[in-house]
């Protein structure tokens, strides 16, 4: 802390709060708007506050967005009949720049973790279950990442829905490496993977 003035000190602390932004860091960041982008600064500011009153989760993606259901839940030009399960949103973003899918998706904003008490309800599963379970839904897609509790947040609702005899339940294939997070896979991988993607019904027989 610089002990010169509180208001930058608690601007820098706050700064913090960010994921990989350490105190050499947000002092940086500080400083580059209070010296060469002030209006920039307030323009973070205002959106910043803007989307923290009205941003939520979509009913049925669970995507943030500022209206009742999401922009890719109302688009008719989708495929309602595929549902890809990610564990974060920054997933849907790196799926949407492949442009190899245009189905719809939830977002389980996180993955099974006892230790953490994160459990079934934590994700919101009995939501997904129910979409799975419409007569329109004809393929769910498990896109959790490859590590050890996406894999048993992906086996968990495997299990879960394997009895839904109307339903295709996929896995993307291999390609995603193992321990990696889908958010930081290239383009060209996930192209791969969504192509490959695995029948777990038919791995099981």
């Amino acid at each position: 802390m610089s002990k010169v003035s509180p208001l930058v000190d608690g601007l820098v602390e706050a700064f913090q709060c960010l994921p990989g932004v350490g105190p050499k860091s947000a002092q940086r960041m500080v400083l580059h708007l209070l010296e060469r982008n002030k209006n920039g600064g307030l323009i973070l500011a205002k959106t910043l506050e803007q989307a923290l009153e009205s941003v939520d989760k979509c009913s049925k993606c669970r995507i943030f967005t500022e209206s009742p259901i999401c922009q890719i839940c109302s688009n008719e030009k989708r495929n309602k009949n595929q549902i890809c399960v990610v564990e974060s949103v920054s997933d849907v973003f790196a799926i949407e720049q492949s442009k190899e899918y245009m189905g719809h998706y939830f977002i389980l904003h996180g993955h099974l973790s006892p230790i953490d008490d994160i459990g079934p309800d934590e994700l919101a599963l009995d939501l997904l279950f129910s979409r799975a379970r419409e007569s329109e839904t004809e393929e769910i897609i498990l896109a959790t990442n490859s590590t050890l509790e996406g894999e048993t947040t992906s086996h968990f609702i495997f299990d879960s829905l394997k009895n839904e005899q109307h339903l295709k339940i996929t896995k993307l294939a291999r390609g995603v490496p193992l321990g990696g997070e889908l958010e930081y896979v290239d383009r060209g991988t996930i192209m791969h993977a969504f192509s490959g993607r695995q029948n777990l019904r038919q791995e099981i027989e």
